[in-house]
């Protein structure tokens, strides 16, 4: 486990509570001084012995769980935890444990964090060449828990990836107006950052990997139960980045035309119906 990150025992995926603390203490102020939104990448994040043994599990899939072929996510598949090889399975559930949240918290200063025992949304994410995911701010509330969304945590499976071939993971600044950073979905390079309506962020370009191997990485989310009536739920939100030809979401602006005249409880009746 020497240089990992985050302290996990490759037999046991188990990390002592006090060992995950003071493995983030080191990154804290880093983490939590970035702009436009707090984020952070880090390099060997876990012991490499880990996801090579999910490498190789994953190198048989079931049928994903949901897909995605339209404008603003091509060719992306999602594959919950509850239905991978049980290493694989394991290690989420390890990524959901009480030592981890201490880790993300003494990380990003968030008290008070709660992992989805139902991994809404997250799981392994696979994008086949010629698909990407277009900037955009995430859905801001768990429906069935009513929480907050506060944090993503994803972690890349790719060994040797190149720049060139697509798939890099970037931050957009709050106007729309930039690219700040670019990560290269690299082998256990994680990358984590807070949630809001305004934390542009996506892998638009293409995936385009000459052995026609896919963009694979590992994600996570975690909330805090600070939701209240006040707040105005939204879904995933999409953004063209300037000057090219990424394309308006017209499916949510018609969603956001029904939530701003519907009663809350009968528009989440209605976009269950429609969108599932």
């Amino acid at each position: 486990m020497t240089g990992a990150v985050y302290p996990l025992d490759p037999v046991t995926l188990v990390a002592s509570s006090e060992a995950a603390r003071e493995a983030a203490k080191p990154y804290a102020a880093a983490y939590q001084s970035q702009t436009p939104y707090n984020h952070g990448g880090f390099e060997n994040f876990l012991p490499p012995e880990i996801l090579e043994r999910v490498r190789e599990e994953l190198k048989e899939l079931p049928e994903a769980e949901s897909s995605f072929d339209r404008a603003q996510e091509k060719l992306k598949f999602s594959y919950l935890p509850e239905r991978l090889p049980p290493y694989t399975r394991a290690l989420f559930h390890a990524l959901n444990s009480r030592a981890f949240i201490l880790f993300l918290e003494e990380l990003t200063g968030i008290q008070g964090l709660i992992p989805d025992p139902y991994f809404m949304g997250g799981g392994i994410h696979v994008v086949r060449n010629g698909g990407h995911l277009d900037i955009h701010a995430d859905f801001n509330r768990h429906g069935k828990m009513n929480l907050e969304r506060r944090l993503n945590v994803l972690i890349y499976l790719n060994k040797d990836w190149k720049e060139e071939w697509g798939g890099s993971f970037e931050i957009w600044d709050n106007e729309m107006k930039h690219k700040v950073k670019s990560f290269v979905p690299l082998f256990n390079r994680m990358v984590c950052f807070s949630t809001g309506s305004d934390t542009w962020h996506g892998n638009p370009e293409p995936v385009n990997s000459p052995t026609g191997e896919p963009r694979m990485s590992i994600a996570l989310y975690y909330y805090t139960a600070t939701w209240g009536p006040q707040r105005k739920e939204h879904t995933t939100l999409f953004r063209p980045r300037p000057g090219t030809k990424d394309k308006h979401d017209r499916q949510v602006a018609s969603m956001q035309f029904w939530q701003d005249i519907l009663p809350p409880v009968l528009f989440r009746k209605i976009v269950w119906k429609i969108w599932g």
